[in-house]
């Protein structure tokens, strides 16, 4: 870990010629600058390719679950640079109303083009839940730290050349399983429960849903993961997710921003 001179923990750590930002300091910053740490002090990379670059994709979804209107998720996906810099960066924000209380989600991800291989991530879970997870890639494995009210607790993760984060209940992350063809499987990694798998896509149609006023033309992809959870989701010309549908959980998540 890098320190000044004076022993104090520096904001930043220098990893592979380049400098990251420190997760144990950005975890550790008073209460009203822990949101914005979160979001912008990222350990991704210079900050800067984060906020800029090409969108590939932008929009909000609504979220409901058995049947009962119970969020949004607004978010972007962007590709900054060519070369040594391009990468994929998506985050977003995630509000969830529940009986047991609210929660909100605020997901960043460093994913490598163009399949979407993850890289670093991290998440903050404010409200029901709350839990801050930090994951870096180091070779052949995922290495985690995870902050709760219980403590903090460091993880391993196999690291595998087909590896994306999958978090549960994040639509925008199914943007990275568009390309998948059928019958193939890839490995999936949800930090925020320390889970992995895999994840086949099982069945692929064209499809025309609607979306408000507008009917678009779909492709929609069955996938299943080795637990046998069945996920449906919903995918524009542009590889653009429109819909997701988790029926084991009742979960749907609908595009807002495309209805006309």
């Amino acid at each position: 870990m890098e320190r000044t001179r004076s022993g104090r923990q520096t904001l930043y750590r220098r990893i592979d010629g380049r400098w990251w930002a420190n997760p144990q300091s950005a975890l550790r910053v008073g209460q009203p600058m822990k949101t914005y740490l979160t979001v912008a002090v990222i350990a991704f990379g210079p900050a800067n390719l984060v906020a800029q670059g090409v969108v590939v994709d932008e929009g909000t979804f609504a979220v409901s679950i058995d049947g009962l209107a119970s969020g949004t998720e607004a978010f972007v996906i962007r590709r900054p640079g060519v070369g040594r810099q391009d990468a994929l960066f998506a985050n977003g924000t995630v509000a969830l109303s529940r009986p047991e209380g609210r929660q909100e989600m605020r997901p960043l991800l460093h994913a490598a083009p163009p399949e979407g291989i993850a890289v670093r991530y991290q998440v903050s879970v404010t409200g029901l839940d709350a839990v801050e997870v930090q994951v870096a890639r180091s070779e052949r494995r995922y290495v985690a730290t995870i902050r709760s009210n219980r403590g903090a607790e460091d993880r391993e993760f196999q690291a595998h050349t087909d590896t994306r984060v999958l978090e549960l209940q994040v639509a925008h992350h199914y943007y990275f399983l568009r390309d998948l063809r059928s019958e193939r499987t890839v490995h999936t990694l949800e930090p925020r429960t320390s889970t992995q798998g895999l994840i086949t896509a099982r069945e692929s149609s064209q499809v025309t849903i609607r979306l408000g006023r507008n009917q678009i033309q779909a492709k929609r992809v069955i996938f299943t993961t080795d637990g046998g959870v069945n996920q449906t989701v919903w995918y524009d010309r542009q590889g653009r997710v429109l819909r997701v549908e988790i029926p084991s959980l009742g979960y749907i998540a609908e595009r807002t921003d495309l209805v006309g």
